[in-house]
């Protein structure tokens, strides 16, 4: 089986072909240039951590929400945790159709987003306004130093651009033109033979939604 996991970050799935957008990424596979980077002061710690587990892991680039380099119809699974709710509507709907056309009939989309259910009940239950914005991560200071401004030029935004609960996922799912649409609770899965795939992954914080394409 062929196997993605999208936008996996510092979690690549053993066994299966992981992907993420980090420019760390990218340069992780570019002869010499990890070994040059690693002796500047040109990144953070994490930069620096995700760089290793890159070349360690192989982690492979893309801008899924642009083009994932697969050819059509040659993936039976597509896995992505976290990483849709950095797209907006357009990115995400772009992305969506990306994975229709790697997908082959039948294959299955796994796709696991923060739960804003969950902290629309946590701000309810605490009303703490503060906190409810500061969790959902819509939210977030202006670069003000001119190297908090290129690196915003360079790496984009971060934090999220949107947020989904169980029926929203399903809806932008289905809207992409998947079928059999369903959220899935934690540790399930329609996958045959997941492998070492978490299927809770991120739980309870993660709503989890899977969806075939009809071809």
């Amino acid at each position: 089986m062929r196997r993605l996991n999208v936008g996996c970050g510092q979690t690549p799935t053993p066994g299966w072909i992981n992907y993420d957008n980090a420019l760390t990424a990218r340069f992780a596979r570019i002869p010499i240039v990890p070994s040059v980077l690693g002796l500047l002061p040109v990144l953070t710690d994490l930069q620096r951590s995700f760089l290793q587990t890159a070349q360690a892991r192989d982690i492979r680039y893309a801008n899924a929400a642009r083009h994932i380099p697969e050819t059509d119809r040659s993936v039976d699974v597509l896995y992505t945790s976290h990483m849709v709710e950095h797209l907006d509507r357009d990115e995400a709907a772009r992305f969506l159709r990306e994975a229709r056309r790697v997908l082959q009939p039948g294959g299955i989309l796994r796709v696991a987003v923060p739960n804003l259910k969950g902290h629309v009940e946590q701000y309810l239950a605490d009303a703490d306004g503060d906190g409810f914005l500061a969790r959902v991560m819509l939210t977030r200071n202006r670069p003000k130093s001119l190297l908090e401004k290129l690196t915003y030029m360079v790496v984009g935004d971060r934090h999220h651009q949107w947020m989904y609960d169980g029926p929203s996922l399903c809806g932008l799912i289905a809207s992409a033109g998947f079928v059999d649409v369903r959220e899935m609770p934690a540790g399930e899965t329609g996958i045959p033979d997941p492998g070492p795939l978490d299927l809770r992954e991120r739980s309870p914080e993660s709503v989890f939604v899977e969806a075939k394409n009809p071809g």
